[in-house]
């Protein structure tokens, strides 16, 4: 449970059609795996403990006596078990029968949960046998005590108060208003659903949507254990469809026509972030019981798919359109700006990196859609101290494939002139001698768009605005910058994405010479040809920085937690002492160089992380950050 992590299962055992006694070992059995594997919320099937299809056989009395037992059974064994049981079977109150969830914990049954909707048509006939449940939850006798009974009903740990639990059975959340709408407003960060859902063609790829839409909804996790083998196929087949789904993302599925128990672990302190900052998603107090229940805090070891990079998909295809998507965002942005100022030209420097090739790549597209002549975009090269063959060649041949008009202004008399002026020794190859040279180039694309009626394009990224790695009124600065809402390893793969699909055999060797070029402002003098100002040697990989980045604005986690994250996402590729040292490079350079995004350039957003101080990220230019840098030294690296 440590960081937010609660480990979860669902859990679909072998049964038998009204053998609760079977059926009732078969769930102790797996109630003690779920123990030692340390899951925290465990959620059985539907009327599990008779089987979802025992049909008119409800209405027997020797199988409600018989599962009364078995309820009692259950309960006791929990006196040793370390978690929350859900466990569907029918109960019977005030000479009614019910479709129910029995909840326990440490030797109790805390709760009844019941089924709100209960489905008539079709296969299904539950009000056949089973009254709906009432509207309010209300206080019955069971056992002699009082036990919460009814819908909505949320089960609070008293170790860890953001973790609430509320139950969902079945065709509740397939009704226009589910339980869980109610239980997610008043305080539930995770639902759970006892679930008897037959299986028909395609029916599978529907219920996963439905719950990916409605944990999104409700920024929720979601625990759904759903019937299996065992239960009668008379007329039916169920396949064991378990799923453990947090706001949106499935975490993990089981396969399909297999009984198996499926872990996950649901990060509770993101769902609570999540709806901080959504300011449309309102709580209510809707009078729901809130019920405590003990489990011990223990560290959660970590099973779930935490990738490498967070912003890109992770399938192929997927980020194909991604790429083609942001591609198309960018453009629109830059369209609107060129027709807007009545722009005649657009002025962008290219240097022939990443970044610059991006822009280019980006301003041509948005040119072919204002349907501007590509010979308007005004590419220049603006070779220094550190200007490499490799990387001019590469910036002349871009813009000549792309059908820009290319020119090359030398800035070495300039700059040079300008040490003279200011009193600076040209052999110190300090700050002074690096941002002269950014600080020129930009002074000359800012007179030359006036001179040709058009606008300067940005060229940094994102990630290099989240370090501050940028001269301030230098490469900083433009007049519309097009890859501000672009981080460097999503940089990286639009190119890549261009390159696989250009026809022009000739630049595509070129962008491929790009993406394989170390990173690099390029403003200190080669050594023996080649770049000697690598960036990511000086500030740290950027794949790393992206991540932290993306966990820091998306979340707000604090760093112990994105460490975490990134020690198990990088595992083999970076130490732990790697991973630690760039996080603390990460949150210094973040709260020193805000004074620069306060002033950046307008550009479009295409993430859910932004840094533009119009809209993702108000934050004060002077703010301290001394709390985080406090967390970080807490932080014990193996």
């Amino acid at each position: 449970m440590k960081n937010g992590f609660v480990k979860v299962a669902a859990a679909t055992v072998d049964i038998r059609v009204a053998d609760v006694s079977y059926n009732t070992e078969k769930i102790l059995e797996a109630m003690r795996e779920t123990h030692r594997q340390g899951a925290k919320v465990v959620v059985f099937p539907e009327l599990c403990l008779t089987g979802y299809t025992c049909g008119d056989l409800f209405g027997q009395e020797v199988l409600l006596r018989r599962t009364e037992d078995a309820v009692r059974a259950l309960a006791e064994a929990t006196k040793t078990l370390d978690g929350l049981f859900f466990v569907g079977a029918p109960f019977e109150t005030d000479h009614k029968l019910y479709n129910a969830a029995v909840v326990f914990n440490r030797g109790e049954v805390l709760g009844i949960v019941t089924k709100t909707f209960l489905p008539n048509y079709g296969e299904f006939y539950d009000m056949r046998q089973f009254q709906p449940g009432p509207k309010k939850a209300k206080w019955i006798l069971y056992g002699g005590k009082q036990l919460p009974f009814g819908p909505q009903l949320l089960f609070q740990a008293e170790t860890m108060e953001n973790l609430i639990v509320s139950a969902e059975i079945c065709e509740d959340v397939w009704s226009a208003v589910p339980p869980g709408i109610g239980a997610a407003r008043a305080g539930a960060t995770i639902i759970v659903n006892c679930s008897a859902s037959d299986e028909t063609m395609g029916k599978s790829q529907v219920r996963r949507k439905l719950l990916e839409t409605h944990t999104m909804r409700l920024s929720a996790g979601y625990v759904y254990a759903n019937a299996g083998e065992g239960e009668s196929t008379t007329d039916l087949v169920f396949d064991g469809h378990n799923m453990i789904l947090e706001n949106g993302e499935l975490l993990k599925e089981a396969v399909q026509f297999k009984n198996e128990i499926i872990y996950s672990e649901i990060d509770v302190d993101r769902l609570v972030g999540e709806r901080r900052r959504n300011t449309t998603f309102q709580p209510e107090d809707n009078g729901a019981f809130r019920i405590p229940f003990f489990v011990a805090r223990t560290d959660t070891k970590l099973t779930r798919n935490v990738g490498q990079n967070p912003f890109l998909p992770e399938k192929e295809e997927a980020g194909k359109k991604a790429m083609e998507e942001i591609l198309m965002l960018q453009a629109m942005g830059l369209k609107k700006r060129l027709v807007h100022t009545n722009a005649k030209t657009a002025v962008i420097g290219i240097s022939g990196g990443l970044d610059s090739t991006l822009a280019l790549l980006v301003t041509a597209k948005a040119f072919d859609m204002a349907e501007l002549e590509r010979k308007n975009i005004w590419a220049v090269t603006m070779p220094c101290f550190g200007t490499t063959g490799r990387t001019y060649a590469n910036a002349c041949l871009t813009a000549e494939k792309l059908g820009a008009t290319l020119k090359e202004i030398s800035i070495k008399d300039a700059v040079k002139k300008h040490f003279e002026d200011i009193g600076h020794d040209e052999t110190v190859h300090d700050v002074v001698y690096e941002n002269s040279q950014a600080r020129e180039r930009t002074q000359i694309l800012m007179d030359l768009s006036n001179e040709l009626g058009g606008i300067v394009i940005g060229t940094g990224d994102m990630s290099e605005l989240a370090l501050g790695w940028a001269t301030y009124n230098g490469d900083h600065m433009s007049m519309y910058s097009v890859n501000a809402g672009v981080p460097k390893t999503q940089a990286r793969c639009i190119v890549q994405y261009c390159a696989e699909r250009c026809e022009d055999e000739e630049l595509k060797k070129v962008l491929e010479d790009v993406l394989e070029t170390p990173v690099s402002p390029e403003l200190l003098p080669p050594k023996e040809g080649e770049i000697a100002q690598k960036t990511e040697d000086m500030v740290g990989p950027y794949e790393l920085h992206d991540f932290f980045l993306y966990y820091m604005m998306r979340f707000g986690f604090a760093p112990d937690k994105i460490y975490r994250l990134a020690v198990y996402a990088f595992a083999g590729v970076y130490t732990e002492d790697v991973i630690y040292t760039w996080l603390c490079k990460f949150y210094g350079r973040f709260f020193a160089q805000q004074f620069k995004r306060s002033c950046m350039p307008d550009g479009p957003k295409v993430n859910e992380v932004g840094l533009s101080p119009r809209g993702d990220l108000k934050m004060p230019s002077d703010a301290c950050a001394a709390l985080w840098m406090e967390n970080l030294r807490q932080i014990v690296v193996k």
